[in-house]
């Protein structure tokens, strides 16, 4: 079992960043491929990118260029660096991992002006 707990969440006006986390309450972090999602109010969870244990990443098409994924295996953390923040990206941010199918409990971003 991998707990993840993601962080960063909050209010923005269109055109910020923000920079979010996730954490991994695991030693073997190294081997995980870590995956971020979004969800709104009456859609899917929408696949927005991921990065693998060799560092690469492939990112939705949404969100590509504008959103980047890294991760530091030494503290067991994964981030979604998301700039240029638009009202449609409104949502609750999750990270994913496998394998094994893990879910963090999400962080609320709100782009608003």
């Amino acid at each position: 079992q991998v707990q993840l707990v993601e962080s960063g969440g909050g209010t923005v006006q269109p055109g910020s960043s923000l920079r979010l986390s996730c954490k991994a309450s695991t030693s073997l972090f190294r081997i995980y491929t870590i995956n971020w999602y979004r969800q709104t109010p009456g859609k899917q969870r929408e696949f927005l990118g991921t990065i693998n244990p060799d560092a690469i990443t492939e990112y939705a098409d949404s969100v590509n260029g504008r959103f980047i994924i890294t991760r530091d295996n030494s503290k067991a953390m994964a981030y979604l660096q998301m700039d240029n923040l638009r009202p449609e990206d409104t949502g609750k941010y999750y990270c994913f991992v496998q394998p094994g199918s893990f879910w963090g409990q999400g962080t609320q971003v709100i782009v608003s002006s």
